[in-house]
């Protein structure tokens, strides 16, 4: 089948929502096939970002559902703390305001813990997850004391966003060196111009540089999220992925990951980072719909 959309196709139209009490923009690709909730990263992550060679791919077979999630893109102002619980309610929120009975949840880094929380707690709602360098898992993290002090210091997190706001240069600089292909990956100057735009966009509503879910998992002597130990009762297929060269979710601990879940499959995505829907988005999607068409047979109309 030939990709008959592109990612101007996609995010030329969009749906503001309120979901939870706050804004979110939300975008559509493909007309027939199971439905599919795509989730991005945090800190500057967002839908058009991440998911702008995927979703077009992906939009084939599927009816795609894409989502800046709060404070991130045009999802914004939010109020208050969005952390692991707020994101337990808010995604059962975004399913009814997309008028979606069940969905499967594809989900990058941040996105990826959202979804595999989410699938915990309401597997009557998914059909099934793609994790890719999930969030949410390992006890424990290098440095983990000084890393806990440095995200709690007050006020450092929002001096950390109005500091990459001034300097778009650092930005391009820290996009080039954690994408394998530098600034030889396609589209890299799209890709910086997002990542600025949300840099200073976190600066301008006063938002820190790191997710509330983000800074939240992290304690210090151990992680305070940490899912792993709750997999075994997870009810829906999972598909367990990570870049071989991602220096943020290692091997061991996805494989850890992978092995508590019943039913789940682990991969490697060759020559990719923390990233792989920017450093390989043809074989990320490949993968992505290899797993769902297994999953989930033929989905839901």
């Amino acid at each position: 089948m030939t990709d008959t959309t592109d990612a101007a196709d996609v995010f030329s139209r969009w749906t503001d929502l309120t979901v939870c009490g706050g804004p979110v923009r939300t975008y559509r690709a493909g007309e027939s096939g199971p439905p599919v909730l795509l989730l991005h990263g945090g800190m500057l992550d967002t839908a058009q970002g991440v998911w702008r060679d995927v979703a077009p791919r992906l939009a084939t077979d599927h009816r795609v559902h894409l989502v800046d999630l709060p404070r991130h893109g045009a999802s914004r102002p939010w109020q208050g703390r969005l952390d692991d619980a707020f994101y337990r309610r808010f995604l059962g929120g975004l399913l009814d305001a997309l008028g979606l009975e069940r969905a499967s949840l594809v989900g990058l880094s941040l996105g990826a813990g959202i979804a595999v929380g989410y699938a915990l707690d309401h597997p009557e709602r998914v059909d099934a997850v793609v994790a890719i360098g999930p969030g949410g898992i390992g006890a424990r993290r290098k440095a983990q004391l000084l890393t806990w002090l440095t995200i709690r210091t007050p006020g450092l997190m929002r001096l950390t966003s109005r500091y990459l706001a001034r300097r778009p240069a650092l930005v391009r600089r820290s996009m080039a060196d954690n994408l394998t292909a530098g600034e030889e990956t396609d589209g890299f100057e799209e890709i910086v111009a997002l990542a600025v735009a949300e840099a200073r966009a976190k600066a301008e509503h006063g938002e820190p540089a790191l997710d509330d879910w983000m800074t939240g998992a992290y304690g210090p002597f151990a992680m305070a999220t940490d899912l792993v130990p709750d997999l075994p009762g997870l009810r829906v297929p999972s598909l367990w992925a990570r870049g071989d060269g991602d220096p943020l979710v290692g091997h061991e601990e996805l494989a850890a990951a992978a092995a508590a879940a019943p039913g789940s499959r682990l991969l490697t995505i060759r020559d990719a980072g923390h990233i792989v829907t920017y450093d390989q988005p043809e074989e990320t999607t490949r993968l992505v719909r290899a797993f769902l068409a297994v999953a989930c047979g033929n989905g839901r109309a």
